[in-house]
């Protein structure tokens, strides 16, 4: 019964120390993937203000009509 009291208490923390790895690797994912969308919404919007910028300098021109 002592030795399986032990095992038991083996399988308990062998359990323990693999769901605190996996929360390690998510935690590691997560963050990752926030810096990530971090990174393409810096990058979009500088996209997104440099192009307002050149349409504010240079309004639309208008076609000419050649009636």
């Amino acid at each position: 019964m002592n030795s399986d009291h032990a095992r038991q208490r083996a399988e308990k923390r062998f359990k323990q120390e693999e769901r605190a790895r996996d929360s390690q690797k998510a935690m590691i994912e997560y963050e990752v993937q926030a810096r990530a969308t971090r990174e393409k919404t810096a990058r979009l919007k500088a996209l997104r203000l440099a192009k307002k910028a050149v349409q504010t300098e240079a309004p639309p021109r208008r076609p000419v009509s050649g009636n």
